[in-house]
């Protein structure tokens, strides 16, 4: 894949725009399991694989479906809804739709963008036993089960990105923001009922020669509390890799590893389980694709991890599905047109 007299320059811009049109998948936030009820802003693997790109200046739509299936080991104890339960089953199905605004504006140097995104779905969690449940019990009248199509909090996010040779680099902030559609003692809900806000940095590293990315992420989550509840969450670090290889422009498999971690104990009036701080560790794989629409870049990616090591959580498998694309097709840093199939080989 090695490239003569003036065509690195221009081979570089057409597969760098294949990765840009999969950089939108990695701006929205999601849900993860830590803190109260099981549920952050951020999701183990989700802002991994071209973490650090910034699209061009344009809008985008991106799609992702969520999936987790966990259990909390025998023994151990969790706490939703104000209520203590022990043998715990977590199944989420859930969409998380974004739409995303990177502006012409330019701050040091690097591009400005804007993106909220929508949540609703399925949770479903069963229990075994109740342990605590002050007003919990009269509502669910003795139910161990729940599920409900919901929809969640919304979640804001702001981002500047900066470009310089094969190096990408991101910093950005995302919030949730309380919607009002909390179920006071549920056991199932897809709303956090507190403000949450995500401070991250994340860099990219793509090498269109020889087809390697390698990108990584590391944030600060602060959490509020739960008045519903009188739950205060703790804040947690949390970081991302993903190593990928393009055998094609088009096709790219990689390997992802995510680590979260609360730094602060959870507190509050409604606490009952003391300090219980959250640690998440995953690993897994991805593997994205590209498709070309009537000339609009469709980029499509599957990511799956596994939860190695859990404390004070549910253990599972998460998988994501996300597709995304820009509305009206945005031109390559420096007005390279779309890339073709043949961009990572010789002519």
């Amino acid at each position: 894949m090695a490239y003569r007299g003036k065509k690195p320059m221009k081979a570089h811009d057409k597969f760098l725009a294949c990765a840009l049109a999969y950089a939108c998948i990695s701006l929205a936030p999601s849900m993860a399991h830590a803190t109260e009820s099981g549920a952050s802003l951020y999701v183990p693997g989700f802002k991994s694989a071209v973490a650090g790109i910034t699209p061009p200046p344009g809008f985008y739509f991106e799609a992702d479906g969520y999936s987790y299936s966990g259990r909390l080991s025998a023994g151990k104890t969790t706490q939703l809804g104000g209520a203590v339960l022990a043998n715990v089953k977590v199944q989420a199905r859930a969409g998380f739709l974004t739409a995303t605004w990177v502006t012409p504006a330019e701050i040091l140097g690097g591009n400005l963008g804007f993106a909220a995104t929508l949540p609703l779905g399925d949770p479903r969690v069963s229990a075994g036993a109740l342990v605590v449940a002050p007003r919990f019990g009269r509502v669910l009248g003795g139910k161990m089960r729940d599920s409900e199509f919901l929809v969640g909090d919304p979640v804001l996010t702001s981002f500047i990105g900066w470009r310089k040779g094969n190096f990408n680099w991101q910093i950005g902030a995302s919030a949730s923001i309380p919607s009002g559609s909390y179920r006071d003692d549920a056991l199932s809900n897809l709303s956090f009922n507190r403000l949450i806000g995500d401070l991250y940095v994340a860099a990219t590293w793509l090498d269109p020669k020889i087809g390697l990315e390698v990108s990584g992420s590391a944030g600060y989550e602060m959490n509020g509390r739960n008045y519903a509840t009188q739950y205060t969450s703790g804040n947690a670090v949390h970081a991302d890799l993903a190593v990928s290889q393009y055998l094609t422009k088009d096709l790219s498999i990689g390997f992802l590893a995510a680590h979260y971690q609360q730094v602060t104990r959870d507190s509050g009036a409604g606490n009952h389980l003391g300090s219980y701080r959250g640690r998440v560790t995953a690993i897994g794989g991805t593997i994205a694709y590209t498709l070309n629409v009537a000339g609009v870049p469709v980029s499509t990616r599957l990511k799956v991890l596994r939860e190695v090591k859990v404390e004070n959580r549910p253990r599972g498998a998460i998988a994501l599905l996300t597709i995304a694309l820009p509305l009206g097709a945005p031109a390559a840093p420096g007005g390279a047109p779309a890339a073709t199939p043949a961009a990572l080989h010789d002519d």
